[in-house]
């Protein structure tokens, strides 16, 4: 009998396998795929995320897998002019990383391991155990063997936009929003690159950063509707993409493609209900956002730190299950929406309206500013404290008179 079964070993369970090991359950972790592997991912691990990755003492790992620091001096090119900056208001200004899954995914995996879990890789889920409509565990099957039955307190799906968790509890969706973007990317060697860059032209989106091995994510974004014509053509519709900034798309050219063009359709946005009778939802399967914005990652740590504080709270009897279910599920949606909002708007790709393109201007030749401007989109600080009248009228103050002393 465990305290947890996690279903699905990446960047959502193995993180919450290991906090609740650490707490001294007792957790079974267990994922039908084997580590080291791959999955499709946008990679960026902001640095608020790699800040978490400290806290859990792992960062250091990461960083010995030879993965280069981003952030630091990074790039968003709005078409007109880039707006260039750091992230100093997270992991100490020392940045976040772009990793590739197939490093991240194993280092987290052993670490729940180290914590004590009992990690079973190759392991498939075929159904949910209940009793009087209670989930009280799992029936499966490994590789090689035959089905097995195992038991918990509670089952936690940390299975991704296609939570078998989420279906079999028939975990209500709300606020769902369509597939807004499509995108492709793939690994290049003899990139001139030394940190992110991230470009928004109208009706597409890219960028790249450095990762493992010495190798370039470059990644592409198109509206949705447009995927059949890019998935006939990839290289045509990266490389017109890129054009649209020539020093990049030149710098990518004199480097050369490692690997085949990985892709997705998109995927929607909604939020579920992530916790029930039994059961609970964490990371992608619990909440899930375009992944213009690159949150993934950063947001399956945070998430599992909440669900492991509060089933930790539960377990040791300092509050009811009712009460900690209810404020988890208000507190995820709370911190959330604003960037739920946000990248629904960016994953349009659609010109950007002109109260934005003057922000844009405004933030041009103001460091300060640009740097606030980075760290509130990539979620170091609230965008909605970025976003405030208040502030932006600063902003737009502070470049008006630097316009009428000029």
């Amino acid at each position: 009998m465990y305290d947890a079964i996690i279903v699905g070993a990446r960047c959502a369970g193995s993180p919450t396998a290991m906090l609740l090991a650490r707490q001294g359950f007792k957790v079974l972790l267990v994922d039908r795929a084997t580590f080291p592997s791959d999955t499709i991912s946008t990679h960026i691990l902001w640095p608020h995320g790699a800040e978490i990755l400290a806290r859990w003492g792992l960062l250091g790992t990461l960083a010995a897998t030879g993965a280069p620091p981003i952030c630091r001096h990074m790039t968003f090119d709005v078409g007109p002019f880039a707006l260039r900056g750091a992230i100093p208001d997270a992991n100490d200004g020392m940045g976040g990383f772009c990793p590739r899954r197939t490093v991240l995914d194993g280092l987290l995996a052993n670490a729940a391991a180290a914590a004590g879990v009992e990690v079973r890789e190759g392991f498939t889920v075929d159904e949910l155990l209940l009793t009087d409509d209670i989930v009280v565990g799992v029936r499966g099957h490994g590789r090689h063997g035959g089905p097995v039955e195992e038991h918990a307190r509670l089952v936690i799906g940390a299975d991704g936009v296609n939570s078998f968790v989420a279906r079999a509890v028939r975990a209500p969706e709300y606020d769902v929003r369509p597939v807004a973007a499509c995108g492709y990317y793939s690994y290049f060697s003899g990139v001139r690159q030394d940190d992110i860059e991230l470009f928004v032209r109208h009706h597409h989106a890219f960028g790249g950063a450095p990762t493992n091995d010495g190798l370039h994510l470059v990644m592409v974004n198109w509206p949705a509707k447009t995927f059949p014509a890019v998935r006939a053509d990839i290289e045509g519709h990266v490389w017109r993409a890129l054009e649209s900034a020539p020093d990049f798309a030149a710098r990518v050219r004199a480097g050369c493609r490692e690997e085949k063009w990985y892709g997705t359709a998109g995927v929607p946005g909604y939020f579920r209900k992530p916790c029930g009778k039994g059961w609970a939802l964490v990371g992608d399967a619990s909440y899930n956002r375009d992944p213009i914005t690159a949150q993934g990652i950063s947001d399956a740590f945070i998430e599992a730190e909440m669900l492991a504080t509060a089933l930790g709270t539960v377990w040791s009897g300092a509050d009811t299950l009712e009460n900690r279910w209810a404020a988890h599920e208000a507190a995820r949606n709370e911190r959330v929406r604003p960037m739920y909002e946000f990248t629904g708007q960016l994953a349009a790709l659609e010109p950007p309206p002109p109260e934005m393109r003057a922000l844009f201007r405004a933030l041009h030749g103001n460091q300060d500013a640009t740097n606030a401007f980075l760290s509130a989109i990539t979620g170091a600080i609230p965008l909605p404290d970025f976003m405030s009248n208040e502030n932006l009228g600063r902003i737009m103050a502070a470049a008006k008179g630097v316009e009428f002393q000029r």
